[in-house]
């Protein structure tokens, strides 16, 4: 049943087209990713989809009674209102019930015995009105995207906060039709697995823009991509939208070519005849520049890699010898130590607020350790990616902001790329390169602070959350960059499928400020973690079984029978003592990234195996004699 359909809609800022008459439908329980380059029209679709703004041509059709929820990228709040009411806006009255009950609830906290009346009263319309279940959805999203104080003023937390707030509130909200807008950025990698898991078991039909490509892969069943203003539509993985549009890339490559050699041609005879104004010549002329539009059509995602001669880089690189840091009460790192080898790839990976920034800030010298030392080579030189972003005049031009650093980067061997090429590169078009930065997109921003960084050629890159608000195309044009980097790379990162392409291993925030250091990419340290986590269990899990039902008396067993029954006891001992020297191997952190893929395969087939035979040895003491 189609809940949504787009006719022929267009939509453009002043002489720059977004793009036009394009048309799609969106069916129910469909979960659909947009993708598309920065500042080429995705929010702009998504806003038209939520009724916020109106194409300038075509029109939209919506299911009758259609809810829809939006999660935009800066979720307007008053900063007056209450987290409560920004959280539970809904006005039925089960929504306004459980709003009351928790308001009541917060007062309680600080102040208890005062209302036992009202408490009650509640209860009893909780009760009546089958509200737990409901309040137990709110504690479930509210415990796991970390919101608290109810009580507490919008105005008063943080814009990720805010975010997180507008989050739950859609989620919490039960729509029939909900869009979001880059809804795992200021999320921890805690809070998207979550999050992933949680959209990917509801019916709600779905439509986001992400650059997470493995949230994407998770959740939708479908691809919709925005290029040069056409739509395309992709079905299944993002492996398989990869796979066609290379197809298609390759059809269009193949016409480019040919348009080239006729532009040639062509191109000729306009410098011999140019000044003929025939209806004949005219048409010819007309189609010259049609040709020369064709041949010059470039794709993001065909990208030549490029290598930087970046600073040397002596033997000592950067020791960190027990250093410790608190604010107040919070101990953030506590007595770290590391020395950096050349050419290392790190990823740091922690919940939110735990102290990442805090270690880079270190490094860099903008805080200093309350215990401890840092000692950095001589030949070091940084490029520290910060959160913070661009700090840079608005009326300043995009191609003079990366000039005034140096007019070209040396890329080794004698070669050269101009500013205006890096710029081109990372996805600045030629015109582009002369809009004021003020006029640039949030992404587009973040994208020329790199740019700023890259140009002074460091040979220990520092990123602190490269990835947000940066689209796919972008992601793997810097993803490329960083595979020819031949320096240190440290990067904090919450994007699972950018850590498991460009680093080695992984610094683990984990609590009091304790790092601990994992060979390995993020994935691999997943698997590690919930190897770790299931082995305990599964044992008690079949012990408390073995004990549970073992039997004395098992006489009424066949003969054959009775074999199987002892052999499966003696091959499970086997299975538990390699599951368990297994574990012990990982845990040691001295397996190579392949060893660690191996030994993690096999223990799947451990864990399947021991399933199977369990299973039937219960099958077996269980027979009634």
């Amino acid at each position: 049943m189609t809940i949504f359909q787009a006719e022929q809609i267009s939509k453009a800022y002043s002489e720059k087209v977004l793009f036009s008459q394009i048309s799609f439908g969106i069916t129910q329980g469909e979960k659909l990713a947009l993708i598309a380059q920065n500042g080429t029209g995705k929010t702009s679709l998504l806003n038209i989809i939520a009724g916020i703004d109106q194409p300038d041509e075509g029109n939209c059709s919506y299911r009758n009674d259609l809810k829809i929820a939006y999660l935009q990228q800066q979720p307007l709040f008053d900063p007056e209102l209450k987290v409560s009411n920004a959280l539970l806006y809904s006005d039925s009255e089960i929504c306004c019930l459980v709003r009351e009950y928790e308001e009541l609830m917060d007062e309680e906290r600080i102040q208890p015995g005062n209302n036992n009346k009202k408490l009650q009263f509640l209860i009893e319309r909780m009760d009546a009105l089958n509200g737990w279940d409901y309040e137990q959805r709110i504690k479930q999203v509210l415990t796991k995207l970390k919101i608290g104080n109810l009580g507490a003023k919008v105005g008063q937390l943080s814009g990720g906060q805010q975010k997180r707030l507008a989050l739950a509130s859609i989620l919490i909200d039960d729509a029939d039709f909900i869009l979001m807008d880059e809804p795992t950025n200021h999320l921890d990698l805690e809070m998207i697995e979550w999050l992933e898991a949680y959209l990917s078991r509801k019916k709600q039909t779905l439509m986001l823009v992400t650059h997470d490509r493995y949230f994407l892969d998770s959740v939708c069943t479908g691809i919709i991509e925005l290029d040069q203003g056409v739509l395309y539509n992709h079905r299944g993985s993002y492996a398989q939208f990869l796979e066609k549009k290379q197809e298609r890339l390759e059809s269009q490559s193949s016409q480019t070519d040919k348009a080239t050699n006729l532009l040639r041609k062509e191109s000729e005879w306009m410098r011999r005849s140019p000044k003929a104004r025939t209806t004949k010549s005219k048409a010819r002329i007309d189609a010259f520049y049609t040709l020369q539009e064709k041949a010059s059509v470039q794709h993001a995602n065909q990208i030549d890699s490029i290598q930087v001669n970046m600073a040397r880089m002596g033997k000592k690189i950067l020791e960190l010898t027990d250093i410790s840091k608190k604010f107040g009460d919070i101990r953030v790192l506590d007595t770290f130590s590391y020395v950096f080898k050349r050419g290392e790839r790190v990823g740091i990976v922690g919940p939110n607020g735990c102290g990442k920034s805090t270690l880079l800030n270190l490094i860099t010298g903008s805080v200093t350790p309350d215990h401890g030392s840092i000692v950095k080579g001589e030949t070091i030189e940084y490029g520290y990616y910060r959160q913070e972003g661009l700090q840079v005049d608005d009326d300043k031009r995009v191609i003079d902001v990366i000039t005034d650093i140096a007019e070209s980067i040396s890329l080794g061997g004698g070669r050269t790329m101009t500013a205006s090429q890096l710029l081109f590169y990372f996805n600045f078009s030629q015109s582009s390169q002369y809009n004021r930065v003020g006029k640039l997109s949030g992404g587009e921003k973040r994208r020329l602070y790199l740019l700023t960084i890259l140009m002074k050629n460091p040979n220990f890159l520092i990123l602190d959350e490269p990835t947000n608000d940066f689209d796919i195309h972008t992601l793997n044009v810097l993803e490329e960059f960083l595979a020819g980097f031949e320096g240190c790379l440290l990067v904090v990162s919450h994007d699972r499928y950018f850590l498991d392409k460009i680093v080695d291993h992984i610094f683990v925030f984990e609590d009091a400020g304790v790092i601990k250091d994992f060979t390995g990419n993020y994935t691999e340290y997943r698997i590690r973690q919930e190897a770790n986590k299931s082995a305990p269990a599964k044992t008690q899990k079949v012990a408390s079984k073995v004990v549970a039902n073992t039997r004395s008396d098992k006489n009424k067993l066949s003969y054959k029978e009775k074999q199987e029954y002892i052999q499966l006891e003696a091959s499970i001992d086997v299975l538990e003592k390699e599951k368990t020297r297994i574990i012990e191997s990982m845990n040691k952190g001295v397996l190579s990234p392949e060893e660690l893929i191996t030994v993690s395969q096999r223990y799947s087939e451990l864990e399947k195996e021991l399933d199977e035979k369990t299973d039937r040895w219960l099958k077996l003491s269980e027979k009634d004699t």
